[in-house]
């Protein structure tokens, strides 16, 4: 019976581990040529949308001004486009609810709020609220694959609209409306890490969503 050389085997594993190291080396160089030569479409991207039949905030402030205090009704609301029955994402508040965000403090006094906010505390049961919140905003890392891979530095740059607004309504009668938000994002993130993953700065998200 022949019996293997033991240096043959010896070759032989050292050569087997010498080809999976090549073909590592070989795939790692492919990545990074593949990745240095601009391939910004590997990074990162996403967006964060609220369902609404406006896609601007030129169209839904629009909206907004056109109601009148006093004058437009539930109906008109719904013209409009302002109907949480129908339309996604706007939230019915109660009398309460109008309570606790405008007295939110015992400094506070009732006789101070808006007219139309008194009237509504009034009205009790009456009286009914509209709360509407809307974001479009995307975002999109951008800049050199390898440095974003290996945390060296992340560029990620934030872009949309948002816009935000509370309707009173007292015996189907707008008493009261104020809006607010932020018509036009454009963020720009930058992080710079030195000694890239070496370096543990915490797990912070790159951009904090706005």
């Amino acid at each position: 019976m022949k019996i293997p050389c033991p240096m043959n085997n010896k070759a032989r594993a050292v050569a087997m581990q010498q080809a999976r190291v090549f073909i590592i080396m070989s795939a790692l160089f492919a990545f990074v040529f593949f990745a240095a030569s601009g391939c910004g479409s590997l990074l990162p991207k996403g967006s964060h949308s609220v369902t609404s039949p406006w896609n601007t905030y030129l169209e839904v402030k629009a909206a907004f001004d056109n109601i009148t205090i006093g004058q437009t009704t539930t109906t008109g609301l719904k013209t409009l486009g302002f109907d949480p029955l129908n339309t996604p994402n706007i939230k019915i508040l109660t009398y309460i609810d109008i309570m606790q965000r405008f007295l939110v403090n015992p400094s506070i006094r009732k006789e101070e709020l808006d007219d139309g906010v008194q009237n509504c505390i009034k009205a009790r049961a009456a009286c009914t609220a509209y709360e509407v919140e809307l974001q479009q905003t995307s975002y999109k890392r951008y800049g050199n694959v390898i440095t974003d891979l290996f945390t060296f530095a992340r560029k990620t740059r934030m872009s949309g609209w948002k816009f935000n607004a509370i309707i009173v309504i007292v015996n189907d009668v707008v008493v009261y409306k104020l809006s607010g938000g932020t018509p036009h994002i454009d963020v720009d993130d930058n992080k710079k890490k030195p000694l890239g993953p070496l370096q543990n700065i915490g797990d912070t998200p790159i951009l904090v969503p706005y």
